[in-house]
Order: C-alpha cells, then sequence, then structure tokens
C-alpha cells in the first residue's frame, strides 16, 4: 500500500477510541514498524491530535472530540469547498496553492461516482477578477503572516502623488479583498495613525524583528469601510429617498457598496433609503443615469439634482456638436 492508504488504515482504526501500539498497528497492516512511526508523524503533522502514552499499558490514541467528529464531507460539503476554492483562488487568495492541494487531497479519496460529481460542479462556476501576479501574492501571505504572528514589516509604498516612496514601519492588523482590489489595514509609523493600503501599490516588503498586539476587538474590515465610506464635511444631513423599479434592477442597485449600506426599508419593487446630503449633490445623480427611465424616484432634492447634471452634460456635447474642431482637439 502507498504511504497515504497507510494513514489512513491508521486513522481509521484510532478511530474506533482503541489504544494501540507501533507494533500492533505494523502487524495490522503488515508493514515495518518505522514504516508506522513515519506514518504517526505525517499524520500529527496535518492536525490529526494523536497522543502517546509510554509504559506497559501504553500506546497510540486520538482525542475523543477527534473521534466523535466526521471524518469525510457529504457531496454537498464537497461542492461548497470546490466552489469556496475557485472563488478564494481567482480573487487573488494568497494560499492558492495550498487550497488546490487540500483540493486534490479530498478528491483523490472520492469514490467514481463522487469525482464525476465534483469535477462537473467544478466547471459549473465561474469568476471573473483581476488577475494577480506572483509579487503580489508574496505580499499578501507576507502581510497575512505578520497579522497573524504580531510582527512589524517595512515597506514602501507607491501612493501615486510622485512623492518619494519612503520605507515605514507598518503593523498589519489584516488583509481584506473588498471590490476586486487587496487592502492592508493596520498602524502606520509614518504617519503614526491607523491606515489602509492598497496592496498592489506596494513596492517593497520585508519582515523586521519588531512585534505589536492588535487591539482587542479590532476589525480590520469595518476599519476599511469606515474609511473608504463617503464622509460629510459637516454636520450630517439626509434625505430619504424612496426609488421604485423592477426588482431585479433594484437588486442590482442595492449591490452597490454606497445604497447597500443606505438601505433602510426594502420591498420587492421598492426601496428606501437615507442618503447624506453631499453624496445626493455630487456622485449619486451621476451614477444614477446609467439606469435611464428605468427608475421611479421619490425625492424632490434628488430629482433635481438629476436635472442639473442631465442639463450639464447635454450642454457639454451639445457644444461638441456645434463645434467639430475643438471636439477632435479633445480627442486627441
Amino acid at each position: 500500500m502507498t504511504k497515504s492508504d497507510n494513514m489512513l488504515s491508521i486513522l481509521w482504526m484510532l478511530r474506533s477510541g482503541k489504544r494501540m501500539t507501533a507494533k500492533q498497528l505494523a502487524e495490522e497492516l503488515e508493514i515495518h514498524v518505522r514504516t508506522v512511526y513515519r506514518c504517526i508523524d505525517s499524520l500529527c503533522a496535518s492536525g490529526v491530535p494523536i497522543i502517546a502514552d509510554s509504559g506497559p499499558n501504553g500506546g497510540y490514541s486520538i482525542l475523543s472530540r477527534f473521534t466523535d467528529s466526521p471524518l469525510f464531507f457529504d457531496i454537498k460539503e464537497q461542492k461548497a469547498l470546490i466552489h469556496a476554492s475557485i472563488l478564494a483562488k481567482e480573487s487573488g487568495y494568497p494560499y492558492s496553492d495550498d487550497l488546490t492541494r487540500a483540493m486534490d487531497k479530498m478528491m483523490r479519496y472520492a469514490n467514481e461516482k463522487q469525482l464525476d460529481h465534483l469535477k462537473s460542479h467544478s466547471t459549473a462556476l465561474s469568476v471573473i477578477y483581476p488577475r494577480t501576479d506572483g509579487v503580489l501574492q508574496l505580499y499578501l501571505q507576507m502581510l497575512e503572516e505578520a497579522a497573524g504572528q504580531g510582527r512589524t514589516v517595512e515597506m514602501q509604498y507607491d501612493t501615486g502623488k510622485g512623492n518619494n516612496r519612503l520605507p515605514r514601519l507598518f503593523d498589519p492588523y489584516g488583509i481584506v479583498y473588498w471590490k476586486g482590489n487587496w487592502y492592508t489595514v493596520g498602524y502606520c509609523g509614518y504617519r503614526e495613525e491607523l491606515r489602509n493600503f492598497r496592496v498592489d501599490r506596494i513596492r517593497s516588503l520585508r519582515e523586521t524583528e519588531g512585534r505589536f498586539e492588535r487591539p482587542a476587538g479590532f476589525s480590520a474590515k469595518d476599519h476599511l469601510l469606515d474609511h473608504l465610506l463617503p464622509k460629510p464635511t459637516g454636520p450630517a444631513q439626509f434625505e430619504t429617498v424612496r426609488i421604485k423599479g423592477k426588482e431585479q434592477v433594484l437588486n442590482e442597485l442595492c449591490q452597490h457598496w454606497l445604497f447597500g449600506h443606505a438601505l433602510v426599508e426594502r420591498m420587492p419593487e421598492e426601496a428606501v433609503f437615507q442618503l447624506e446630503h453631499t453624496m445626493l449633490q455630487t456622485y449619486v445623480p451621476y451614477f444614477l443615469m446609467a439606469y435611464s427611465t428605468a427608475l421611479q424616484i421619490e425625492s424632490e432634492l434628488l430629482i433635481g439634482k438629476m436635472v442639473e447634471a442631465n442639463a450639464r452634460m447635454l450642454a457639454h456635447y451639445e457644444a461638441m456638436l456645434a463645434n467639430p474642431t475643438r471636439r477632435e482637439e479633445d480627442e486627441r
């Protein structure tokens, strides 16, 4: 038998709850006792909680809570894991290679019927994300490891403003995937405050001997969203906006980060939002233009701003039609 078969056989025997010596296992499987030791070491390295007791009544056993747990996943759980691995890999998950090996192990021990089922479902789901390069994946691994171990890193970051990429010490509290990009959140020694950084803008990264403790209860995801969501410049003023439309159209609208956070009530063909005045006067009118006449809006303020925005756009393109030379210069 192969080493994998021997390991699986030993695992099944120990799951019975009996304490067995290496000699008993070797005799049962008709293998050398040294092979048993190697298999036991590999099982322990894989996370199996094997206990070795010495003495006349000693031997190997497994923690009871492990023997009570299911060894294999059912077919729906296997399908969910396959799909989760596809989503993770396509999003640039930093341990995609390890995840692929784990999925290979699961499929290796599937029977023919299960294998056909898994293969058919592995091609039924596709994900379109920007591909990540090897350097980005390496940086994600380093940041995740540093966050888990509480280790400070030294980072050079491109702010996109043409300034010098000064090395800065950074305590990564976590990494976050949001809308096609990876971010890292933590304490920046250069700015002496909590900061968010796009991982694809990191130009160099190395571990240091410095250590840190992440604040208790800190959420990298919450901090990132709080930083990225628009903030009012003065006292916040909100407008209740009721939008009607087909259910599918409203579903798409509610998936947008701004409207999703502002949703207060939802019916099949109607949604109510609490939107901040500053956003209603700037971003929201232009965003809703993409929906053309598919929406019915109940808010005089928002309707007025959309009329103004459309009038400015109309005047802009009418001017371009009236002056073709200027249009050609703009295109150049």
